[in-house]
């Protein structure tokens, strides 16, 4: 299988960690939405990254999707079974996503929008999107712990903290490190776990 996608988007970024920790083989190809648009489109006319091709040719997009899949090639899953443990996996999987979603938007209005057209109510709005995630992600995390190693992390975790790093490498002025010490924290040792080193943003 191959995964197409640059390693400096949040979505492809779990996706890689995701198939690793679950034992699935898969050839990485860093090709841009942007920069290679039109080799991207040979591949997925949609131009959606991350985009899976699978062994029989078959194309399927969306990270959450493409986890799935995985999961039921490799016959286990990184979201737990107890129905009350799946919700708040599932919930805070979704805030993660959803920080992942508000910092996307913000480098597309300041980086693919002329700053003249730029609608600061928007921004405001988008930013104020994202501070909620991460404060809810900060309480949620203090309050219960999420597993850490490569043994235990569960899809949250992957997503929690490929989201924070994400934020920080594209929009450091967006959301305070000292703010969220125990995001900040639980980010950091994830990123020195070999999984995470060997899916760097950059």
């Amino acid at each position: 299988m191959q995964l197409i996608g640059m390693l400096d988007s949040p979505y492809v970024r779990r996706t890689a960690i995701s198939l690793r920790l679950l034992g699935v083989p898969f050839e990485h190809r860093s090709i841009s939405v942007f920069s290679t648009f039109e080799q991207f489109s040979a591949i997925n006319p949609v131009v959606k990254a991350p985009t899976l091709v699978c062994d029989d040719g078959s194309v399927l997009m969306d990270s959450t999707l493409i986890v799935d899949y995985a999961q039921a090639l490799s016959g286990r899953s990184l979201v737990p079974a107890d129905p009350a443990r799946r919700l708040r996996e599932l919930r805070l999987t979704g805030l993660a996503l959803a920080a992942c979603e508000k910092t996307v938007q913000i480098v597309y209005e300041r980086k693919l929008r002329p700053a003249e057209k730029l609608h600061q109510p928007w921004m405001d709005r988008v930013q104020g999107q994202l501070a909620a995630a991460y404060s809810a992600l900060e309480r949620e995390i203090a309050a219960e712990p999420l597993p850490a190693s490569e043994e235990t992390m569960t899809q949250a975790g992957i997503s929690t903290a490929v989201a924070w790093a994400f934020t920080q490498l594209l929009t450091p002025d967006a959301i305070s490190p000292t703010g969220f010490p125990v995001l900040a924290a639980y980010s950091a040792q994830a990123e020195r776990l070999p999984v995470f080193v060997g899916a760097p943003m950059v």
